[in-house]
């Protein structure tokens, strides 16, 4: 079966690591292309390419401000990530606790 388009699809868009840089750099707050790609030691053209795909699926936002363009986060779109990956906490809890019943007790320190 074919792939879907990355640009229709959050979970291609968001399986490019540099994309996910891009996300957690908005989560701090809008910023333009410029300083992301600068933060990121990406070309500017290159980073407009990926924040064209993240806009496109939902993930992020730009607005005008003067002469320059701002990107934000708009983590709304992560939901069908979200809700796919909930589907799996329970295994993820049941790990947990059995790591956590087979390691040793805590080291108590010494009280003098």
């Amino acid at each position: 079966m074919a792939r879907a388009a990355t640009t229709s699809d959050v979970f291609n868009a968001i399986a490019e690591p540099q994309r996910r840089e891009i996300l957690a750099l908005l989560r701090a707050g809008e910023r333009p292309v410029t300083e992301l790609a600068q933060e990121l030691g990406m070309t500017q053209p290159r980073t407009s390419k990926h924040l064209r795909v993240l806009r496109e699926v939902g993930l992020v936002r730009d607005r005008k401000a003067g002469k320059q363009r701002l990107y934000g986060l708009d983590a709304r779109g992560l939901r069908p990530v979200h809700e796919w990956t909930g589907g799996f906490e329970r295994f993820w809890n049941e790990s947990f606790d059995r790591a956590s019943a087979s390691s040793p007790a805590p080291i108590s320190p010494r009280t003098r």
